[in-house]
This record gives C-alpha cells, structure tokens and sequence, in this order.
C-alpha cells in the first residue's frame, strides 16, 4: 500500500490547499476502474462524489474548515444506504433500490469531509465468508485472484488493499470485517456492539451486528471511529462514545497483560498459522507485555451458539423482503400469495433461503427451547468467561482465521466447511466487545491476521495497544 498518505495527512493537505480534494477523488475513482478484474465494486458515485469534492474545495477556498476528514474517498459496503447509487446489498431482491436517506455513519463522516466514491461488494445481506454469495459477482483476493478476499466484507477489504480509497467501511456480525482483513492484509476493526450507530444499514442479526472501517494502519481505523462513535437516537442499541476519543492511539505496550487463548492456538489453525501468531506474541513480551495463558472453556460451542441465533434473526429480519414495499416484486402474480412466493423465492440466494429455513427451524414452537433457548444460555456462559477472563488481562490474542484464504469456490457446495472459517471471530460478537485484526505476517505470500480483544468500551486502549503492536511486526 503506497498510494494514500495516512487519513489525517490527507486530510491536511487538502485543508492547506496544498491539494484539491477533486483531484483525490478522481485518484481514486481512475483506480477503481483501473482495478474493475477485482469485482470489489458493485457501483460508483462518481456525479456526486466529484460535486461533493468541489464543494469541499470551496470551502476552504473561502477560508472555512472542511473538516477533519477534508476531501477523504472511502468506499462503504453496499449494505449501508447512500445517496448518488442503489442500495442492493449485492442481493437480486434489493435491485433498483435507491436509499431514501442515509446512514448515520454516512452521515457523520460527510459531515467531517469524508467522500463516499464507491459501493463494495458483499455477500449477499452478508451471508457469508467468501463474498462468492453476492448475486452479482465474486470478489477476488489483492494477494493472488484465484482466492477469495474473505467476507462478508471482502469487497471492502480488498478495495482498501487495491488502494481504490484510503479506507472502507464493513460490517461485522461474526468476523465479517476481520476475516476479509486478514485474509487480504489489511486491518479491520470491529468496535464494542453499539458503539458506531446501525442506524441505515442492512440489518442481518441485530444483536450482533457492528459497523467499523477497514484501512491501511490501526491509526486510520481509530480516526474512522473516532469520526462515527456515539449515541444515535436513531439507533436504540448505540452508546455514548469514550469522552477523551480514540484518534490519539500512543503505542501502550509495556506492563499490559496479555492472555493468549488456549482455544484458539490449538487443533484446527494450522501449524503455519500459529507459528506467525507465536512470533508475534514473543514480539509483544520482548516490548515488555505479560503474556499468560488463559482458557474459555465455552468457547469451543461459540460457532454452534452462532449458527443458531444469527440465522434466527435472519430469518425475522428478511421477512421484510416481501415484494409489497420496496425492491424486486414479480409482476406477473394474480394473487398476493403468489406475489409473496414468487418475489421471495426469485429475490433470494441459495444461502439467504438457508438461514432462512434454518432461523425459522429453531424459533419454531416444537424447538424454540431446545435450541434458541438453550443457545442464549449458552450465550451468557460466553459472556460470564470473557469478562473473567478480561478481568485477568487487559487485552487477549489469537488467530484471526485458522488458516489462509482459500481458493474461489474450493467450499462454495460445503455450508458447514464455510461456517467453519468464522470459528475464531464469532465470539467477539456474541459477547458484545471489541476486536481487532491487524497483519502479522505470510504464508506463501498470503496475509495471516492477529486478532486482538479487549473489555466492552475498552475500544480506546485497545486501539493504542494495537498500534504498538503494529509497529513492532511491520
């Protein structure tokens, strides 16, 4: 990566007057179409992308402050709604639909000078690890085109690593900005649940759903937070935001306690992949980390517990989707019910009428407590581990992914080899805290990931500490 300055240094320059933010933005639209083989873009904004840039030039033309993100180009998951392009969540049945207003998140970086230019592919509403369940196209890796990018936000991962835009925004229900990351190289942060408004994104499962970004460097992702974080009215489920922020991420290494997670270094990541994690944890005690070992002893039913309350709410959250109200409708229906069942079993993927089936399955009267229930007890067991656990170090570490990305359609006919890759990522979610994934290292050329957690709201320090120990593996 060496096409973008850091965000902040952009920012500047543009500010300054040292360079225009149009000019940034046809930079990065002219790599976006240079880089089109890739599939990480569904769609460009260029009318309004070049309008908003010329604005932002007048703006500090005139003297005033275009903000901390002045003339910024970041590309947003076709999940979040956004003026100037539809809206489809790389899914048939979204196809024509133009948002009729914005995401907050949207929202609060324009209002910063941020400039969206580009809608990234996904799996479809996120369904997925490999972004090969987009209806529209498969996403290639930046690192080598026969392999997936990792999902669900793999288009977003791999546009930020093409150098089309200086960051990307991602959501992450159960690794979907840290799997793409490690997979593609780049970093990929998922804040404390709550802490970035979900206010006008494509909702999945709504408890585990996070918006975060995915950039060049750990500083770029915390001035990304820093920019999205708080409170929503829109958004019942949000927090209030750290009151010293988080874009100022000094390097904290020295006296911090870190667990090493007896779960996740064992049978099943490849020995490849624990290598580079073990150098990377000797590196953190050599800069002057504790290091222990701590076990979670749940934490091997994490991706059972997920599979069966994400797709639960899958299935509650698609029942909008009915061809009535908005997106693809099958006109040629005669009665509502036909309309129902022909607009659905059209509009949606193979993997979208899985979960489908599958969320109905467990909420059904016959299995609800054999299976939802018994899952949100489990749930809780989750929480009740992570929270001793991060009452005995400050942050824990292990691998991202248990291995590197795979090739393109390798386990497209094998949904539960595909869940699998979610095994290390899930729980972060389901217990709510924040998780971050920065590179550590190749194998064979190929990214492998460190995943860093810490506390719910420890978001500030976890930042810094990531920061020092990006420095210490670059």
């Amino acid at each position: 990566m060496g096409q973008w300055q850091p965000i902040a240094t952009i920012a500047a320059d543009v500010q300054a007057g040292r360079v225009t933010a149009r000019s940034i933005v046809e930079q990065s639209l002219k790599t976006i179409a240079k880089r089109s083989d890739y599939n990480a873009v569904i769609a460009t904004l260029e009318e309004r992308a070049l309008s908003r840039a010329d604005t932002i030039d007048a703006l500090v033309g005139s003297g005033a402050s275009a903000g901390r993100l002045a003339g910024v180009p970041f590309i947003a998951k076709d999940n979040f709604l956004v003026f100037g392009a539809e809206t489809t969540a790389a899914s048939n049945i979204l196809k024509g639909f133009a948002a009729p207003y914005q995401a907050t998140a949207i929202e609060r970086l324009e209002a910063e000078g941020a400039i969206c230019v580009a809608k990234a592919n996904l799996d479809a509403f996120a369904h997925g690890s490999s972004t090969e369940n987009s209806d529209f196209m498969t996403t290639k890796n930046p690192r080598d085109m026969t392999r997936v990018p990792g999902g669900s936000s793999g288009g977003s991962a791999a546009a930020v690593v093409l150098e089309m835009a200086p960051f990307a925004l991602g959501t992450d229900t159960g690794g979907s900005i840290r799997l793409p990351a490690s997979y593609c190289g780049a970093v990929g942060y998922k804040p404390t649940y709550g802490l970035v408004s979900r206010s006008g994104v494509v909702a999945m499962a709504s408890s585990t759903d996070v918006i975060g970004p995915l950039a060049a460097s750990v500083a770029d992702c915390a001035l990304v937070i820093d920019v999205m974080a708080g409170r929503d009215s829109l958004d019942g489920t949000s927090i209030e935001n750290d009151p010293l922020g988080y874009a100022d991420v000094t390097p904290a290494l020295t006296g911090k306690k870190v667990g090493v997670i007896k779960e996740y270094m064992a049978e099943g990541v490849t020995a490849p992949i624990l290598g580079i994690i073990n150098q990377a944890i000797n590196a953190m005690a050599d800069a002057g980390a504790e290091i222990i070992e701590l076990s979670l002893p749940s934490l091997p039913t994490a991706l059972a517990v997920y599979y069966i309350l994400c797709p639960a709410e899958v299935s509650s959250n698609l029942g909008r989707y009915d061809g009535q109200r908005f997106g693809y409708s099958f006109q040629e229906a005669d009665t509502l019910e036909t309309s129902y069942k022909q607009s659905r079993s059209r509009g949606f993927g193979k993997e979208a009428k899985r979960r489908i089936m599958i969320g109905t399955y467990v909420l059904s009267s016959g299995y609800y407590d054999a299976y939802y229930k018994k899952a949100q007890t489990v749930r809780t067991k989750l929480i009740n581990e992570f929270n001793a656990a991060l009452q005995e170090a400050d942050f824990l570490v292990g691998p991202t992914a248990p291995d590197v990305a795979f090739k393109i359609g390798e386990n497209i006919d094998d949904p539960l080899k595909m869940y699998l890759t979610d095994i290390l990522t899930v729980a972060a979610n389901l217990v709510g805290v924040p998780s971050i994934s920065i590179p550590a290292g190749a194998v064979d050329g190929l990214p492998v990931g460190l995943q860093i957690m810490a506390a719910q709201r420890a978001d500030r320090e976890l930042l810094s500490f990531a920061n020092g120990v990006e420095e210490l593996l670059a």
